[in-house]
């Protein structure tokens, strides 16, 4: 029988039941074909992952029995993931490779270039299924969007931003992180078309901005995400 993990309402505590909803119950005991009494893994990304039981088996409101933990609460390092919405499925992919790869905040910006608008619900779901599949106990917020140069004019000293400068003769990315220590950090990815020059400015004339070049190739919005996490999580963050 295929292992289930799902992501629930907390606090997770020895004998809490917990209420699913109707999508839920008609996935487990619909689609799943869960009965009373069977054992599945549950997570609500700050308790860690515990080992629940179907206390009621119902398609529409079911109930699970919270019994004991299993696997400690694990949070990926401190990178945000900031990037323009693209079309619908791409945006899907960015979002589930950021929650696999381990980012721990997604925020979507609306650049000069970008056409796309985004479902803030349906990618926190996106992201919730991408952390139920591939093990995670952790599931990132996906923000609201806010215009780049707004964000950019508050940016947090502390927290350094990888660009991905596509127009620049910057140092290859393994290069340029590899003088970096580990802490706070963020990934831009621009939008298709990419950065205006305000904005390509703007990001430039901050200091904590570190900008790295992806290769000779110009890379969709959707696999750059993808290449500037790898690289970063191999040179600063879990990886190693």
């Amino acid at each position: 029988m295929a292992e289930i993990r799902l992501y629930v309402s907390g606090p997770l505590e020895t004998n809490r039941v917990l209420p699913l909803d109707t999508a839920q119950s008609a996935y487990l005991f619909g689609v799943m074909r869960r009965k009373l009494g069977d054992e599945l893994r549950v997570f609500d990304g700050k308790s860690g992952e515990w080992r629940a039981e179907v206390a009621k088996a119902n398609k529409r409101n079911g109930l699970l029995l919270c019994v004991e933990p299993v696997l400690p609460q694990a949070t990926p390092p401190d990178l945000w993931l900031l990037f323009a919405p693209i079309k619908k499925a791409r945006t899907a992919f960015v979002v589930e490779k950021a929650v696999e790869m381990g980012v721990q905040k997604v925020l979507p910006v609306t650049t000069d270039f970008t056409n796309e608008r985004i479902n803030i619900g349906r990618m926190q779901a996106h992201a919730i299924e991408a952390a139920e599949q591939c093990g995670a106990t952790f599931v990132p917020d996906v923000a609201e969007p806010v215009r780049l140069l707004d964000m950019l004019e508050s940016w947090p000293e502390n927290r350094k931003l990888v660009f991905c400068d596509e127009r620049r003769e910057a140092l290859p990315v393994a290069t340029a992180l590899a003088r970096e220590t580990a802490g706070a950090w963020a990934i831009v990815i621009g939008p298709e078309g990419g950065f205006s020059p305000e904005e390509v400015a703007a990001l430039r004339g901050r200091d904590a901005v570190v900008s790295v070049s992806l290769g000779p190739r110009i890379l969709r919005a959707d696999t750059a995400a993808v290449a500037a996490i790898t690289a970063w999580q191999m040179a600063l963050g879990d990886w190693r």
